[in-house]
């Protein structure tokens, strides 16, 4: 692992398998507190590449954005999973 900046890494490079899976490096699961069996995001751009997100962080996200707008039906759900770590 190789850090660049405060918040920039390099995790080395993966080998896609048959079935087009990869393996995410240990140290890169540690920084972003990944798990088996946590859901992933992945998104893509053809000039700038993969990215990959938990989806709890983009959930925690927008449930604090809609709660931003005082919504009922988002207040009442006290964040379920807010206090699932990151």
């Amino acid at each position: 692992m190789s850090k660049f900046g405060k918040d920039n890494y390099f995790f080395g490079s993966v080998k896609v398998g048959d079935r087009g899976q990869i393996v995410i490096p240990i140290e890169g699961r540690k920084v972003f507190n990944i798990n088996s069996g946590d859901q992933i995001l992945v998104f893509g751009d053809k000039n700038r590449g993969i990215g990959l997100v938990k989806s709890s962080k983009l959930k925690n996200f927008a449930m604090k954005f809609f709660k931003s707008f005082n919504l009922d039906e988002f207040n009442d759900e006290e964040g379920s999973d807010e206090s699932e770590e990151e």
